[in-house]
């Protein structure tokens, strides 16, 4: 009988759902939740992030402690692979990336080596306006000199938007931008543009612009030339939106695409086979947190917008962009390569 109380024991505890399964907030007491950010530091997924972790483990059964570590490359890419292919899958990882990159297999790129539809989507802070703009002694104005002038622009990889953004207006809007790529995160691409190293950027979210460079606005020293959105933002209604410029039903389809992940914002994933109780606990405590009325104020003093989806919701978008038409895929699989 001695002999068979431990094995039963270990047994038990092999077992899941039984008595001696180890409880959300067993799991999470007294450990830390990394929080892994696919940008470098300072830019807009950098802040969103790094204010969403000092807010959140108290809405986690156990209470961890969040330490949010930047794990730049490839337009979000690099950590994507990293958390479909090596991160630990208890629940002790979760990571922000960019909102196209759930797409880069659609579109055939190779260095994006995992399945969207296996990430467990937790949410998202923000649903995000995305713009063009030009350093405004570069001489361009309107769409029409976009069209006829070249403009030297930043990106940080195929997944990324800045990057992506542009080749898809020069194709379906006739634009002359030139794409210096392989900038850490959108924060270097705008220092970058500051410097001279470049005279513009896309995939410029307009809340980071509020909440990190409103002086570069306010200044008049970048002049705002396109938006890539489902809607006009309230505050960007002089700003044209990228499918009111096309020309034909295929232009527009394809920019089409490209804005769906707009609605993403910037959304936080959990590798897959995640335990559900756990994914259930992230996910009701991300929507917690943006329900807190600290991490509301915190936002609000940074200047930081709060449109949330959950991780629900996510999933949805996904499954909406993953039904689109290929021919209209192929279209875009050309304009950016």
């Amino acid at each position: 009988m001695k002999l068979l109380k431990p094995l039963a024991v270990a047994a038990a505890v092999a077992l899941p759902g039984t008595a001696f399964a180890e409880s959300v907030e067993e799991f999470y007491s007294g450990n830390t939740l990394n929080l892994y950010i696919g940008y470098s530091v300072g830019g807009g997924y950098d802040t969103y992030a790094r204010l969403i972790a000092s807010h959140m483990g108290k809405h986690i059964p156990g209470n961890p402690t969040i330490v949010p570590t930047n794990m730049p490359g490839a337009g979000s890419l690099r950590l994507s692979n990293w958390l479909y292919e090596a991160a630990p899958r208890d629940g002790s990882a979760i990571g922000t990336i960019a909102r196209a990159a759930p797409f880069e297999p659609l579109l055939e790129n190779e260095a994006a080596k995992f399945t969207a539809s296996e990430f467990n989507f937790i949410g998202n802070a923000n649903s995000e306006y995305s713009l063009c703009a030009a350093r405004v002694d570069a001489g361009i104005e309107n769409i029409e000199d976009l069209r006829s002038e070249e403009l030297l622009v930043g990106g940080t990889g195929a997944a990324s938007d800045p990057t992506k953004q542009a080749k898809v207006a020069n194709v379906a809007l006739g634009t002359k931008m030139q794409v210096i790529d392989g900038y850490p995160g959108g924060n270097d691409i705008t220092l970058a543009m500051e410097r001279g190293e470049t005279m513009g950027r896309c995939g410029w979210s307009w809340s980071t612009i509020k909440a990190t460079k409103w002086d570069l606005i306010e200044n008049g020293e970048v002049k705002l030339l396109l938006q890539f959105a489902t809607k006009q933002h309230p505050d960007l209604t002089d700003v044209p939106l990228v499918t009111e410029l096309a020309d034909s039903e295929d232009k527009k389809a394809m920019l089409n695409f490209i804005i769906a992940p707009q609605e993403m914002g910037r959304p936080y994933v959990a590798p897959p086979e995640v335990p559900q109780d756990r994914l259930e606990a992230l996910r009701a405590a991300f929507t917690a947190t943006m329900e807190d009325p600290e991490f509301l104020a915190a936002a609000e003093a940074a200047g930081l917008s709060i449109t949330p989806s959950t991780g629900e919701e996510l999933q949805a978008i996904v499954e909406s962009v993953y039904a689109t038409d290929p021919a209209v895929i192929q279209q875009v699989i050309e304009a950016t390569k």
